[in-house]
């Protein structure tokens, strides 16, 4: 998809306006589904954080003005949802490789919670 962005700044210190948001987040978008879709179907973090980007990868999609899907997501500006999608798939990465569904190697103590500590 091809268009004129003609937003001069985003206002914010370091963020720079986005040549093509559009592409940007749908690649993202993209990566991040390919990254959950690794993960068992019943691990919390999977179901909920696809069910997040599939939403935001659809309105992306089916919406041709920046500022529209912008609106529609509510989350701010198209360059802080590139940020945003840039730091979950850094995080569905590690969730990947860290596996938070399996089985704990040692159970805790039982009075682990309990407070204060008991000696």
């Amino acid at each position: 998809m091809s268009y004129k962005y003609l937003k001069q700044t985003t206002g914010l210190t370091r963020l720079n306006v986005a040549k093509s948001p559009h592409y940007t987040l749908g690649v993202l978008y993209g990566k991040i589904l390919r990254t959950l879709r690794k993960m068992p179907e019943d691990a919390a973090y999977r179901k909920y954080t696809e069910q997040i980007i599939s939403n935001r990868a659809k309105i992306v999609q089916e919406t041709v003005a920046v500022e529209d899907f912008e609106k529609k997501i509510d989350c701010g500006q198209a360059e802080e949802l590139i940020v945003q999608a840039e730091n979950e798939l850094v995080l569905s990465r590690q969730m990947l490789a860290f596996k938070p569904w399996e089985s704990l190697i040692v159970k805790p103590s039982a009075d682990q919670w309990s407070w204060p500590p008991s000696k």
